[in-house]
């Protein structure tokens, strides 16, 4: 039999033990709750594998850290909340425009400002889009249970690897701290992707030259041997700063590209008793746990109900929150905050069936109750 390992594990332990699977060498941050578990777990387990961490002075040392870590070839993670997530975004910004593999966890909590720090919440979605400045791709994912949150720590290493990009583990307080019992697979079971070094001999390598229809240059170390200049301004393939218009659009249009042009591959979602539905909630994280068991309610009561739930938020699953508007009569966007990812399904069914939501941003989840009273309001 494999080597697999039952444990009850807190979906923060389980973030850690999913990086340490990955390859995560190092780990830069700063103390943060609902997100502590993950430095203090990091701290314990990463000098047993020969990795490193360090506490930082606050969030912003945090990820810079990380960042330099990656740059010298170490997979790097930090993990935060709230404001922390807030002083973290330039340099989230630099990571991107600098094209340096990373990942970015927020046990997502009550907001704005200090807000709720102990309550959890869903409402940092649009900030992980949008909270550096400047057109951007970014990769973010949201996990709903503990043994998901395993998985989807080792998919984020192995797509900020493959796509040297800056990804976001949208996880909040409910996730990050309910216990579960969970199966960690055996190593050989688990796919992990490292990045595309360049050759050792190669004496012209440019850090950021593409070839043919390539989109993500190889990635060398520093101290590997290959010398080279990063920089958060606009550069050209040697690392050097060159703003001219042309290219600009050539390296923007790069880094779009290479997360927009491989949805198939970055894009995953659940769909849940859908096949013959008339209503359908769109949920995600802690949330579509009471989705999925408002959706079983339901069909007790003869009602068709199905659930979407998105695994990667961004990418938004577009093509298929599409298909589903164009499929069902209503679709009920359930969150925890006051309407973030209901203006995207809005914006991507484009009026072909009613659109309602159900958020809360005090503190408390939605329960499966209100979300099955909403269906039945709106049927």
């Amino acid at each position: 039999m494999k080597n697999k390992k039952v444990r009850l594990m807190q979906g923060n332990e389980a973030c850690v033990e999913g990086a340490l699977a990955a390859g995560m060498r190092f780990y830069g941050g700063y103390p943060i709750t609902p997100s502590t578990e993950i430095a203090e777990i990091s701290a314990e387990k990463l000098p047993c594998v020969g990795g490193k961490f360090i506490q930082m002075e606050d969030e912003i040392g945090g990820i810079a850290a990380a960042i330099g870590a990656s740059l010298a070839g170490l997979k790097s993670m930090t993990a935060t909340s709230g404001p922390g997530f807030s002083l973290k975004q330039e340099n989230l910004g630099y990571a991107t425009v600098s094209e340096i593999p990373l990942v970015i966890v927020n046990v997502q909590r009550g907001g704005p400002s200090t807000g709720l720090p102990t309550a959890p919440a869903q409402a940092d979605i649009m900030q992980a889009k949008w909270g550096t400045h400047g057109d951007h791709p970014i990769i973010a994912l949201s996990p709903s249970s503990v043994r998901e949150t395993f998985d989807v720590t080792i998919r984020a290493f192995n797509l900020a690897e493959k796509y040297r990009t800056p990804v976001i583990i949208l996880t909040d307080e409910v996730v990050g701290h309910m216990r579960e019992r969970i199966e960690i697979p055996d190593p050989s079971e688990i796919e992990v992707i490292d990045r595309v070094k360049p050759d050792d001999n190669d004496d012209n390598y440019l850090p950021y030259k593409v070839s043919g229809d390539k989109l993500v240059p190889p990635m060398a170390a520093f101290g590997d041997g290959h010398r080279y200049h990063v920089t958060g301004l606009i550069h050209d393939e040697t690392g050097f700063p060159s703003t001219g218009p042309k290219n600009a659009e050539k390296l923007l249009n790069r880094l779009m590209n290479k997360v927009n042009k491989n949805l198939d591959d970055i894009v995953q979602y659940e769909e849940f008793m859908l096949e013959d539905a008339e209503i359908a909630i769109l949920s995600y994280g802690s949330i579509a746990r009471s989705a999925k068991s408002a959706v079983k309610k339901l069909r007790e009561e003869g009602i068709k109900a199905g659930l979407f739930r998105p695994i990667t938020i961004w990418p938004f699953p577009e093509e298929q929150v599409k298909k589903l508007g164009e499929k069902v009569k209503s679709i009920i966007v359930a969150e925890m905050n006051l309407g973030q990812i209901v203006l995207e399904v809005e914006r991507t069914v484009k009026g072909n069936c009613e659109i309602n939501h159900i958020g809360k941003a005090n503190g408390e989840v939605i329960t499966p109750e209100e979300i099955v009273s909403k269906a039945k309001e709106v049927l």
